[in-house]
Order: structure tokens, then C-alpha cells, then sequence
């Protein structure tokens, strides 16, 4: 019960379906099973609904509300509703992240850079933007970006790289500006986990088999040969978000099976 009586919004909660479980929908489980009332925040509906419903049936409190993260209005209204059924924030988790189009940058379009942007750096920049007030008015909060081991190693995926070493001067920024109101601001930086979006998403995308690609991927982690699972990254946004981090702020923390590790 390390969230006991404390509220979540979980920006991502929702995920494509596939085989296992994805990164956002695990975060907001195990937030609901650590004592949380969860906010499930997603563009797609069926898919908040669906995480809600996971919630409950395990005697957790949630509920769903449908946003795209690009919209100021919905970042506002989704801060707002979480307000007005609990009366505070504790935890914001920003787990909403995109690469589609993406690739170097002799080939990479335009409309591939911004759409990534304003998913993965702006439409996090927004969240924080509104929910911070309340954490200040309230004496003290925490917030869980999700960045990625892209933000600092070679990868050919421009804009997600980019963005995603954005989010990680965000998080760091937004912990300097608030550590005097007690709001705590981390990242956790996944590495190759096996979600729908990393696995499915990328066998559908080239038309190669899903255990191809999963293999293909445990080979490239040191810890163990194999991906981590949403649940390390759930565990390690679980840490950050709790009282047990109650001094750690500005920290990006790797969760890769040392992949980042591979440096020289």
C-alpha cells in the first residue's frame, strides 16, 4: 500500500492490443493494487475503459477519461476531472510516447518531426503544466515521465531520440523549479521492453513474426539476454512515485538490463 490514499492521474493508460501487457496500462494496475485512485488518460476510449475495468475487478478505484495529449483543453479537462473526484493530485505518470514515420535525418519529413514532438515532449510539457499548481497549492506531488535509453544511445530514429533527450531537460528543469513547493519530478528510462507497441507494433509494421522479433531483441540486452516486461518499468515508476523516493528529484532512471551501460 505505498500509494495508499493517494491519487494518480496515468496519462497512456490504454495500450494496442497484443500478446502481454503495455508499459501505461501496467503502471496504472499496480498503481490501483498499491492503494491509488487512478485516472486512466487515453486518447483511445475502449482501451482507458478496458484498463479501468482490470481495476476494478481486482476492488480498486478508477475511472477513465478520454484525451489526446496534443490539446491544451484536454490536458486541462483531464487535471480538472481528476480534481473534482478527489480533491488533489499526488502522482501525474506521463507515459504517452510515439515513433511512427520516424528515421535519420537525410529522410525523416517534416509533419513526422512535429507529430512526434508534440506527442512525446509538448503533450508532456502540458500535463505537467496544469497538474503542477494543484501539487504546489496541496504542499507536494510526484511526477514520473517516461523517457527511454533512445535519449542517449545510437539509434536511427531521429526524432524520437531527440525528443526523448527533451523529455529527460524537462523532467530535470521541472525538478529545479518545484523542489521548494515539494513536488518531486523523475523519468524512468526503459530500454527494449516487451510490450505491444515495441513487439507487436514492429512485427505488423514489417511483416516479420513476433517471436522473430522478440528474439531478436532479447539478444541485445546484457541482463539475462531478454526484455524487461511493463511490470519493471510499473515497479520502477512505483518507486519514484512513492514516499520511498521522498528525496530523490531530478533523477533519470534507467530500467534496460543494462543496455545503456554499453558505452566504448
Amino acid at each position: 500500500m505505498r500509494l495508499e490514499a493517494k491519487t494518480a492521474i496515468v496519462v497512456g493508460a490504454g495500450q494496442r492490443p497484443g500478446e502481454t501487457i503495455g508499459n501505461g496500462r501496467a503502471v496504472a494496475v499496480l498503481f490501483a493494487r498499491e492503494g491509488a485512485s487512478v485516472l486512466a488518460v487515453d486518447r483511445d476510449a475502449d482501451s482507458a475503459a478496458e484498463t479501468v475495468a482490470l481495476i476494478v475487478a481486482e476492488g480498486g478505484d478508477a475511472a477513465a477519461f478520454t484525451a489526446d495529449v496534443r490539446s491544451a483543453n484536454d490536458c486541462a479537462a483531464a487535471v480538472a476531472n481528476a480534481l473534482e473526484r478527489w480533491g488533489r493530485i499526488d502522482v501525474l505518470h506521463n507515459n504517452v510516447g510515439i515513433g511512427g514515420g520516424d528515421g535519420d535525418a537525410q529522410h525523416l519529413e517534416e509533419a513526422a518531426w512535429d507529430r512526434i514532438f508534440d506527442v512525446n515532449l509538448r503533450g508532456m510539457w502540458l500535463m505537467c503544466r496544469h497538474a503542477v499548481p494543484s501539487m504546489r497549492d496541496q504542499g507536494g506531488g510526484a511526477i514520473v515521465n517516461v523517457s527511454s535509453i533512445a535519449a542517449v544511445c545510437a539509434t536511427p530514429l531521429l526524432a524520437y531520440k531527440v525528443s526523448k533527450a527533451g523529455v529527460n531537460a524537462l523532467t530535470h528543469q521541472l525538478a529545479m523549479d518545484n523542489a521548494r513547493y515539494g513536488v518531486r519530478v523523475n523519468a524512468v528510462m526503459p530500454g527494449l521492453i516487451d510490450t505491444p507497441m515495441a513487439v507487436d507494433g514492429i512485427a505488423e509494421a514489417f511483416g516479420i513474426d513476433r517471436d522473430e522479433v522478440r528474439a531478436s531483441r532479447d539478444r541485445l540486452v546484457p541482463l539475462g539476454r531478454h526484455q524487461g516486461s511493463a511490470w519493471d518499468v510499473a515497479h520502477a515508476a512505483l518507486f519514484l512515485a512513492s514516499d520511498e523516493a521522498g528525496f530523490i528529484t531530478g533523477a533519470v532512471l534507467p530500467v534496460d538490463g543494462g543496455q545503456s551501460g554499453r558505452i566504448g
